[in-house]
């Protein structure tokens, strides 16, 4: 099948401690120079981040503004941002992004806008005006070997990433809807962060079957803190 990817970065931008659980973003580049970012991070302020049960808090590495900044990019060089969602981890830094295309799920942005709670702590970040979203409804190429899964249960809405390359194949981000190898099983049950268990559960089954259908030769979990260190990092690149 046709790709337009040329490579797949990866970069840490911090660690939830004390078991070291990787808090990542992607940036994705095409053949035509399109630079494509998947999620923004944490946000830059640490002292608006929620206490988590059980965890310190988070172990703040390069941001995504740095990580960018050693391929040499600003982030007006970021042509599409795609939010997989607008948990604090993962959309702590979108108002820096008022260049790109801004691309989330429908009904992930309408639940996100009514006001729940879960959402409220970055709104100012994921709800700025200067943003230009473009909603999606279920599955959608976004571009030649670019694919949006929908995979709601973490969160209604969510959204996974299948991606083609050239040398390296097919490679699916997962990112929250199997946040651990381990739970990428049919008998996996609904985690504590997951507002919607049987959707959850069904979104993980229908991840193996497109793992299975489309020859997946890469699966990276979206928090899989043993995978992390086996996984190239920015300034390395899949391809």
């Amino acid at each position: 099948m046709t790709t337009s990817i040329l490579r797949l970065y990866l970069m840490q931008v911090a660690s939830l401690l004390p078991i070291n659980i990787p808090v990542p973003c992607y940036l994705i580049q095409t053949e035509d120079g399109k630079n494509i970012l998947i999620d923004s991070g944490l946000p830059l302020d640490a002292s608006r981040l929620p206490k988590m049960p059980g965890m310190a808090e988070p172990h703040m590495e390069l941001s995504v503004i740095e990580q960018l900044a050693k391929l040499g990019l600003k982030p007006s060089d970021i042509d599409i941002l795609i939010c997989t969602h607008f948990d604090v981890d993962h959309a702590g830094n979108h108002a820096l992004f008022t260049n790109a295309e801004v691309i989330v799920q429908r009904e992930h942005y309408e639940l996100a806008r009514s006001g729940h709670a879960r959402f409220a702590l970055v709104r100012d970040q994921w709800d700025d005006p200067a943003l230009h979203y473009r909603l999606i409804d279920g599955d959608t190429e976004i571009l030649p070997g670019l694919t949006l899964i929908e995979t709601s249960g973490h969160v209604p809405g969510h959204q996974s990433v299948l991606l083609r390359l050239h040398e390296r194949g097919t490679i699916l981000l997962t990112i929250d809807a199997v946040a651990m190898q381990t739970s990428f099983t049919r008998d996996r049950v609904g985690g504590p962060m997951d507002m919607n268990a049987d959707d959850a559960i069904a979104s993980t089954q229908k991840l193996l079957d497109i793992a299975q259908r489309e020859h997946v030769a890469l699966i990276i979990y979206g928090h899989d803190g043993h995978q992390w260190p086996s996984l190239k990092k920015l300034p390395e690149y899949y391809y």
